[in-house]
């Protein structure tokens, strides 16, 4: 840590320092004791990685600009270094640019000094490995080289010197470095020109370090010859910076521009885009909805690793009329927003919990918005389901390994640039993926990678699915989700209010035919489309959905506890045309064979008030696997359990229902099929920034702390250089009297490599052999072993 960065960063204002603080709030997490701890955690490589991933390309640039010129730099020297990589002449565009960087870097503390003498703060340097795609400097790339071998490079180079340094110091001279590049051959100079822009290392057949200029034959040994390239290993060499300075012709970037790119794209119609948005919104929370009902019947299971089987996921796609990504989507949200769970990390399936209970009663605008804030904030990468792991293993759906932490970042990133795309572009700029990619590469160019680009992709696929997006253009229902500082409304309220007068209003009515079949013209509301769903099976979907009745919908709802009185007056309720005469047949019918039959436990029997149907049971052939034996005339016993008796008797033709011990019809109704399961893992809301209060509190702390290290008391009674030293009585009654006043006292203490150090502490208990104390040096509480401390003294005034 530099001496001056820390009085530097002393002597910036209380303000300067807020700004600072709430910029980067890694640096008061904790609070530090004094400036020194601030401009040591400053400057610490995870905290300027940190910052350093947050800056857009250009500001990058400047930083990398800055590490590789010599330090300190003059602001205009800077500026004309920097006016280098612009493909014509600086505007004032540019030069605004400069100056808002500079200013900016300033205030991260990731550059320090006034204008005259600007430099990078302390690790900077270190942290950037490489910057602008240079090579490491001479000095640092020779350093390896032996003093004999650098004696000749430099002799060959019209130098003097056997060090490092020297070989550096003829290599700064840019007429040096031309001479030798005009030296070299037209195939040399052109693996120069392969290696100028980077990356600045290759791999050669053999990169020998002893060749002199009169020996070398090939290019790459006239390069090494003449220290245009250092070799690092037996098959690789690097181009040292000061020699790719020169071919890149003092520039350090190609080209630079203080703006962002623009974002292209179609335009679209602003209702036009609500209005796709919505109804893709309204798909989708049907679907979850429809996902949630079929699972609470029928659940899949789950997967002795984790996750969903590809078969249930294919099956799950069918239902819902979705192509497999879309159903993996619906199934992940599903998930994290808690409306299904595992009912049994062995042997379990995938069921809903209560929480659906209270989802499903809401209106569809505020399912909706708890659908896609989860999207939003939930880590988990619906896209990379059916693709491969690093280990070649299948991603199954709800499979713990697609949790990605960035992914949360980039949906909200991707959000942002398409809200950004509206306030600039206008409001019906549909912008192209590919200028999304590139706009996020320029805010961030550290973070971009395979993985990010990808995650870009799929959020903008999946932002399209939810609803939050419409023909590629951010909705205003979309935009509301977002939060104030990205160009969002007020949250969850605002969203689900622009959003509800475009989604289409549920019908209470179906249209029934004599074929079997109810037509739904529109959405249905929430119970009579579960109603629906119970009591017909879903034939085709799209602008009308079509259910059709059958003997086994009919039957499934008899055995919720529907009765077919009761089933006839909801579809006369419901329906505009009169229920047709075939479908009261039909529901009569099941009816009246429902139940005439009852299974129990023996492990299983069969009871019936009519002895010639057991009769049909037991001569039918197809009742042989289930192990039947006559008991009475009314009642059959089976080996097998009550389940697969029932399940087996509906499929020979019966129409048998289940009956609990005391004789009694066990209904079976979906909504009771219910897992609490494990808790849910919440993704934390996007951190928006420390309070103001926070901030202020925390700079007035560091100030206090700063005052009181600098005027530091010294130990009253022990020379100056030297740790306090007393005998163990002395220490021991010293100690235990300041805990008693609650006063500080100077002690000498002995690491646990025997280094004597002194520290000044507010004893607060002493137990077991140790001293529980508060160390003002390290503002932190400790233990201290007594055997340790090698005296106390009181402080001096």
């Amino acid at each position: 840590m530099s001496t001056e960065f820390t009085k530097w960063l002393r002597g910036r204002s209380d303000e300067q320092l807020r700004e600072l603080v709430a910029l980067r709030p890694e640096l008061i997490t904790p609070v530090p004791a004094h400036v020194e701890g601030l401009a040591g955690r400053a400057s610490s490589p995870s905290a300027i990685g940190r910052v350093l991933d947050r800056l857009d390309r250009f500001a990058f640039a400047v930083v990398e600009t800055l590490v590789v010129l010599p330090s300190p730099i003059a602001y205009r020297s800077l500026r004309a270094r920097l006016a280098r990589a612009l493909s014509g002449p600086a505007d004032p565009v540019f030069e605004a640019g400069v100056r808002k960087t500079v200013d900016r870097l300033r205030t991260l503390a990731l550059v320090y000094g006034p204008d005259r003498a600007l430099q990078p703060a302390p690790g900077v340097r270190e942290v950037l490995d490489g910057p602008a795609g240079l090579g490491p400097p001479a000095q640092d790339a020779f350093r390896h080289y032996h003093r004999e071998r650098l004696a000749e490079l430099i002799d060959d180079l019209g130098g003097t010197g056997d060090s490092a340094e020297d070989l550096a110091a003829l290599l700064a001279d840019q007429d040096v470095v031309a001479r030798l590049v005009e030296e070299v051959s037209p195939q040399a100079r052109a693996a120069l020109d392969e290696l100028a822009w980077g990356p600045p290392s290759g791999r050669v057949a053999n990169a020998r370090r002893d060749v002199r200029t009169a020996t070398a034959r090939s290019p790459i040994e006239q390069l090494l010859a003449r220290a245009l390239l250092c070799a690092t290993g037996e098959e690789s060499v690097v181009l040292p910076r000061e020699v790719g300075l020169f071919l890149r012709g003092g520039r350090v970037h190609r080209d630079l521009c203080p703006v962002p790119p623009p974002l292209d794209g179609p335009g679209r119609k602003r209702d036009l885009i609500d209005r796709t948005a919505a109804g893709q919104a309204f798909a989708f929370t049907r679907a979850v909805e429809e996902l949630c009902e079929r699972w609470g019947a029928d659940p899949p299971g789950v997967l002795r690793g984790g996750g969903l089987a590809v078969r249930d996921l294919k099956r799950a796609a069918a239902l819902l009329d979705l192509p497999e990504w879309a159903a993996g989507l619906v199934v992940e949200v599903a998930y994290a927003a808690g409306l299904v769970a595992a009912s049994g990390a062995v042997d379990g399936d995938w069921l809903p919990t209560p929480v659906y209970d209270g989802w499903r009663v809401r209106g569809t605008e505020d399912r909706w918005v708890t659908l896609a804030s989860t999207w939003l904030a939930m880590d988990r990468a619906p896209g990379l389901i059916g693709e491969r792991d690093e280990r070649d293993r299948l991603l199954n759906a709800l499979h713990p390994d697609l949790r990605r932490a960035a992914a949360p970042e980039v949906r909200a990133a991707v959000l942002r640039v398409l809200a950004g795309a509206a306030d600039a572009a206008g409001p019906s700029t549909a912008p192209t993926p590919e200028s999304v990619r590139e706009r996020l590469a320029w805010e961030q160019p550290r973070r971009r990678g395979a993985q990010r680009d990808r995650l870009v992709e799929l959020t903008l696929r999946e932002a399209e699915q939810i609803g939050v997006t419409g023909l590629g253009a951010l909705s205003r229902h979309g935009r509301a989700l977002l939060p104030a500082e990205a160009g969002g409304g007020d949250g969850a309220g605002s969203a689900a209010g622009l959003l509800a007068p475009l989604l289409p209003v549920p019908l209470d009515h179906v249209l029934l035919q004599a074929d079997l079949t109810a037509v739904a013209p529109g959405p249905l509301t929430g119970e009579l489309s579960r109603w629906l769903g119970l009591a017909a099976d879903v034939e085709s979907t799209g602008g009308a959905t079509v259910y059709r009745f059958c003997e086994r919908s009919v039957r499934r709802a008899l055995d919720a506890g529907q009765g077919a009185d009761e089933m006839l007056a909801v579809l006369e309720r419901h329906s505009t045309t009169p229920v047709p005469q075939p479908l009261s047949y039909l529901i009569t019918d099941v009816a009246r064979r429902h139940g005439r039959m009852r299974v129990g436990s023996a492990s299983a029997y069969v009871r019936c008030d009519d002895p010639s149907a057991l009769d049909e049971v037991m001569a039918d052939k197809r009742a042989a696997p289930l192990r039947l034996r006559r008991l009475a005339p009314t009642v059959i016993a089976s080996k097998t359990s009550r389940a697969t008796l029932v399940d087996s008797l509906r499929a020979m033709g019966y129409a048998p229902v289940a009956e609990s011990l005391e004789g009694d019809v066990i209904i079976t109704r979906l909504d009771v099929r219910r897992t609490e399961g494990p808790p849910q893992s919440r993704t934390p809301a996007a951190f928006t920034g420390l309070d103001a209060e926070v901030v202020t509190a925390a700079v007035r702390a560091v100030r206090a702390g700063d005052a009181a290290h600098r005027a530091r008391r010294k130990p009253a009674d022990a020379p100056d250089g030297q740790v306090p030293r007393s005998p163990a009585n002395a220490t021991i009654s010293a100690l235990r009297e300041a805990i008693r006043q609650g006063t500080q006292v100077w002690i000498g203490y002995l690491d646990s490599q025997g280094n004597a150090t002194s520290r000044i502490l507010e004893p607060a208990r002493m137990e077991g052999g140790y001293l529980t104390a508060y160390d003002e040096t390290r503002a932190a509480v400790h233990r201290f072993a007594l055997h340790r401390i090698t005296g106390v003294s009181e402080l001096r005034p």
